[in-house]
Order: structure tokens, then C-alpha cells, then sequence
């Protein structure tokens, strides 16, 4: 084998493939390749693929007991590591440019630098997260969406931690064509939402964590997966595709409301409750069917084990091809006491569920986990696999007592479970 420059044969490639090559690295790992010769010195300012990827310093962040402190030391590092590329970058177009950091409005002008870059060299994948690490009053404000320079070629777009108004949204629904997955999350700005246009070729909405709307209208006839936080002022019509759905409801009877169009062609639902009421024994009953369902999980953010029992029951009886089944109980009861009625309504056959995972934010398993577990075994003769998540605690733990949680864990429950079936503790 020849010595020399012979021995470098990648560096002879073409560039469209030298760069396809960079492309396939971390953005820091692509910025050391100039060094090696150069022939190398500015592919990669060629990249159509802008990740500022920080995790190692958010998870220091996350991980220093005075977080503020080390962002207020960290941000500014961050935000002259994306000017620089941002000065040098030549490509003339970007597949994806993705902001993800703990910036609050102070950087208001470089974020919006950054944007107009973004959207000048015809983005098609737009992520601004700033982690929710900061004060809703300092959340970074999106500016006058006019001044940007054509989105048409915009795909996905995800906003989290920045304020949008209904009025910016709607904008980038009528001037994006392209436009298929929009994120909007934390935000606090918006009232009266319409996502709606027989032009629309929006497949993922995710609108989570807004909690401020009065009204959201929803019909977009290619929409496949919705992720909404409220059901109250919300009006689903028009959504032949929709099959994934999740949702927060204050009652079973404003969830039942809120998707009576789709209920027959959901395959996947997850849905939590976060309150009771009086009439809930009754509502329960009125969940239409969902022949599709594969997958459900419910989150159950209230007190009231009998409630519990009546909903679930209710609603893997009316789904038939269920196959996945997970519930969070965010509530300690007291000792179950079995009457008449929980005894009944714990009747609820179906072959076609595989696995059911449960978890607790007590990170404990009481009576009422042990007495679901047993419903399940009792009526689901498909059943395959069991996960117990015990590590979902509202109160931290050190390594020794997550192990005694699981050991806990495996000593109630492993008794009743069948040797066919898989169990496993988290």
C-alpha cells in the first residue's frame, strides 16, 4: 500500500458525498473535522443539518443543585457556539435547524436572528425548545411572523417554551403547504384557536401544556395523531384519519363530548382524568365503542377506587381489539373494601390484550394495585407480559430504596401471576 496522500481515498470523494458523510455526525463532531486536512477544513459548513445538540450541559444543568446559576454561566456559551456556525454556514438550504437550550427573552434578538436564518435558507425542519426552565414571563415572545422570509418549505415545526398567539399559528397553517407535524407546547398565549383548511396536509398536532384556550376548533382531514390539554371548548369535526388521540378531561362525561366523532376509528387512546363527580358511576357507562383500539392509557389523576374499577372495566369492554392496556393511579388509597358493585363491574372479559403495564406516583404498591393486577389476570386470557413501573414517585429516592420498591414489588405481586406470563418490576 502506497504512503502519502494515496492513502486517503475519502478525502478524493465527491463533495455532495463528503458532505452526506458529515452530515451523519453531531454538529461538534462535524466542526473537528476541519482539522484533518485540508480538503476537509469547510465541508462541513455545508451541512443542511443544524442540531445544536447541548444535552451533556443540560443534563449538568439539570443535575447542579443551583441550576439558574450555571445557565446564567452556560447560555451565553451556548448562544456564541450557534452565532459561529450560523456565520459560517454556506449551504443554501436546510433540511433541519434545532434550537434546544434554557434561554429566556434576554437573547430575544439572536433568537430571532437565528429564525430569519432558518427560514431564509428554506428550512423544512424548525425546532425552538427552550425547556421550560425559565419563568413564563421571560419565555422568548415569537415575533411578527411577516417579516420572515418564505416558509413554504416548512415540514415540521416545534415551539416549545416560547409564547405564540393564535394569530402566528394560523399564519404558518395558511403559508406552509408542507406543513405536516406542528408543536406548540408551553405557551400562554393563545385564546381562540382554529386549525382548520380543506388544504391542509397536516398529519401531528401536539398542542400540549397550553392551558389558557377558550375555544380550539380542530378539522384537518389528513390529522392522524392529536395531542390536546384540554376538552372543555374543544370541537373536533372533519378528522377521518385521526387514530391517535390524547387528552386531559376534568370529567368522564367532558371526554366523551370532546371526540364523539372519532371514537370509532381511534386505535390508540390516552386520556387523563383529573377529577370526580357525583354523576361519574353513571357516565361511565357511556363510552361508545371503539372497535379499533389497540393501545389505551389512562391516567387517573383522582381518589375513588370503585371509580377506577367501573371506568376501566367500562372501557375494555368496549374495546375489543385492545392490546395494550396502561394505567397510572396518582392516588394512595385506603384498604379496598369489595361490595356488590366493584365486585360486578371487576367482570370485564377480553382475549386480546397482551400486556398491561400499571404505575403509581406513590411508587408504592397498595390494595387497590394487587386488586387490579388481579382483575386483569382474571379476565384477560391473552395475557403476556405485566410491567409494574414503581419508580414514577412524586418524592426522590436513593438507590437503595428504588431497590427495596422493586423487591416490595415482586413480593405482593409475583405470587398471583402464572409462570406464562412475563413479569417485570421497573
Amino acid at each position: 500500500m502506497g504512503g502519502g496522500d494515496d492513502d486517503d481515498r475519502i478525502s478524493k470523494l465527491p463533495d455532495d458525498i463528503l458532505v452526506d458523510v458529515i452530515s451523519r455526525l453531531s454538529l461538534k463532531e462535524a466542526g473537528r473535522t476541519s482539522v484533518l486536512s485540508p480538503r476537509w477544513k469547510n465541508v462541513w459548513k455545508h451541512t443542511p443539518f443544524l442540531n445544536f445538540d447541548a444535552d451533556d450541559v443540560l443534563q449538568k444543568i439539570m443535575e447542579h443543585h443551583s441550576s439558574k446559576d450555571l445557565i446564567k454561566i452556560e447560555a451565553p456559551k451556548y448562544v456564541e457556539w450557534v452565532n459561529s456556525v450560523v456565520r459560517a454556514h454556506k449551504s443554501p438550504t436546510l433540511k433541519e435547524f434545532k434550537i434546544r437550550f434554557h434561554l429566556d427573552n434576554k437573547y430575544e434578538s439572536s433568537i430571532t436572528q437565528w429564525l430569519e436564518f432558518a427560514f431564509s435558507k428554506q428550512v423544512e425542519r424548525l425546532e425552538l425548545n427552550h425547556e421550560n426552565f425559565i419563568n413564563p414571563n421571560e419565555y422568548y415572545c415569537l415575533p411578527d411572523f411577516s417579516s420572515f422570509a418564505s416558509c413554504k418549505s416548512l415540514k415540521a415545526l416545534s415551539l416549545v417554551s416560547v409564547h405564540v398567539t393564535d394569530g402566528a399559528v394560523e399564519f404558518f397553517l395558511r403559508n406552509c403547504p408542507l406543513l405536516e407535524e406542528l408543536t406548540v407546547c408551553c405557551s400562554h398565549k393563545f385564546l381562540d384557536l382554529e386549525v382548520c383548511g380543506p388544504s391542509l396536509v397536516l398529519k401531528h398536532l401536539d398542542l400540549q401544556h397550553t392551558y389558557d384556550f377558550r375555544t380550539l376548533k380542530i378539522c384537518a382531514p389528513f390529522l392522524t395523531s392529536l395531542k390536546v390539554q384540554i376538552t372543555k371548548g374543544l370541537l373536533i369535526e372533519n378528522v377521518p384519519m385521526l387514530v391517535d388521540l390524547s387528552l386531559t378531561s376534568y370529567s368522564v362525561k367532558g371526554l366523551i363530548s370532546a371526540i364523539s366523532c372519532c371514537f370509532s376509528q381511534l386505535e390508540v387512546l390516552c386520556f387523563s382524568l383529573t377529577s370526580i363527580n357525583k354523576e361519574v358511576m353513571s357516565e361511565h357507562g357511556n363510552f361508545p365503542e371503539m372497535p379499533k383500539l389497540k393501545k389505551l392509557f389512562i391516567e387517573y389523576k383522582t381518589c375513588g377506587y370503585e371509580s377506577l374499577v367501573r371506568l376501566m372495566a367500562s372501557l375494555i369492554r368496549k374495546s375489543p381489539s385492545l392490546e395494550e392496556f396502561a394505567l397510572q393511579y396518582n392516588y394512595f388509597p385506603p384498604k379496598v373494601r369489595k361490595d356488590r358493585g366493584v365486585e360486578e363491574a371487576m367482570w370485564f372479559p377480553n382475549n386480546h390484550v397482551k400486556v398491561f403495564k400499571l404505575s403509581s406516583d406513590y411508587s408504592r404498591v397498595s390494595d387497590v394495585m394487587v386488586y387490579i393486577v388481579g382483575g386483569i389476570l382474571g379476565n384477560c386470557a391473552g395475557l403476556e407480559k405485566i410491567i409494574v413501573d414503581t419508580s414514577d414517585g412524586y418524592f426522590p429516592v436513593n438507590d437503595r430504596h428504588k431497590i427495596e420498591r422493586r423487591n416490595k414489588a415482586k413480593q405482593q405481586l409475583e405470587p398471583q401471576i402464572p409462570h406464562h406470563i412475563e413479569f417485570v418490576v421497573l
